[in-house]
């Protein structure tokens, strides 16, 4: 690449970014939506996907429809939030769960969870499943929240397309599942639709990480393959949310490819199992 093309392509690279600046910071002053914290890379794909299928010639003119369309925005806040998720994901860390935390949370009398950024929900049934086998579900209160009200109501109605049971099930096993998961659904012509049971012991709400405040007293958060979306700064808020929000000797259950480490606030917790991301918060 000759210089010239060089000096161009930087330029374009710093006209984007401080475009990018300006229609977060306008999102944030008209909706009160932050999302300034968010890591770049994941940002600048999502926001390029939505303005390729605007048809719109820039982000400048993307902001100025955000701002005066509250539909369109609905549309970006779904595509900037993360719903990447599934049953019994990581199954080694649910076994780890059933196995060595499980009976640490059965000498509470009661039991507090918090799912944080639950998406469209099929972790929290998971875990509710988990608890169910291992007779402790009936003492839990299971918080489940996320800032995407239409993923929020996907997870209060617990309906997964039919496709995916197959893998389900087999995540299911392979985490030390007791029984069959088809117990725990029936079915139509396309979708899974788990038990209303199931719902009885979870609490769903509105909550964003990123502006909203603490959860109290929970004995387990589980916040899995979200914070990895979120720049250093933000991370360090948000654990230091879930430190607020746990009891002394609480759990801090995160995904494969989070860490506390590097983390000021990672001193107040010790690793409890390092390759599942469960953490303990200690008592001073």
């Amino acid at each position: 690449m000759s210089l010239e093309r060089e000096e161009l392509a930087d330029e374009a690279k710093e006209i984007e970014e401080l475009e990018i600046n300006l229609l977060l910071e306008a999102i944030y002053q008209r909706y009160g939506y932050d999302f300034r914290d968010y890591a770049r890379a994941h940002l600048r794909r999502r926001l390029r996907h939505r303005l390729e299928l605007s048809g719109l010639s820039d982000l400048g003119a993307m902001q100025h429809r955000l701002l005066c369309q509250r539909d369109f925005f609905e549309q970006l806040l779904r595509d900037l939030s993360i719903n990447v998720t599934e049953m019994f994901r990581d199954p080694a860390a649910y076994r780890r769960i059933r196995e060595d935390v499980v009976p640490l949370l059965k000498t509470y009398p009661y039991v507090k969870i918090w799912h944080a950024g639950c998406a469209t929900g099929e972790e929290v049934y998971s875990t509710a499943i988990l608890l169910h086998e291992e007779g402790l579900l009936e003492r839990c209160r299971i918080y489940a929240t996320d800032f995407n009200r239409v993923a929020l109501q996907k997870a209060k109605e617990g309906v997964y397309p039919l496709e995916r049971a197959r893998q389900y099930n087999s995540n299911y096993q392979k985490s030390g599942g007791r029984a069959s998961l088809v117990d725990y659904y029936r079915t139509d012509s396309e979708s899974m639709l788990l038990k209303s049971w199931l719902r009885k012991q979870m609490v769903f709400a509105d909550h964003n990480l990123v502006t909203d405040g603490v959860f109290s007293e929970m004995q387990l958060v589980v916040c899995r393959n979200v914070v990895i979306y979120f720049n250093r700064d933000l991370q360090e808020r948000i654990f230091t949310t879930f430190h607020q929000s746990l009891c002394p000797g609480g759990f801090l259950w995160l995904g494969a490819k989070e860490s506390l480490k590097l983390m000021k606030i990672g001193e107040k917790f010790s690793e409890l199992y390092g390759s599942e991301k469960i953490f303990k918060k200690r008592l001073q």
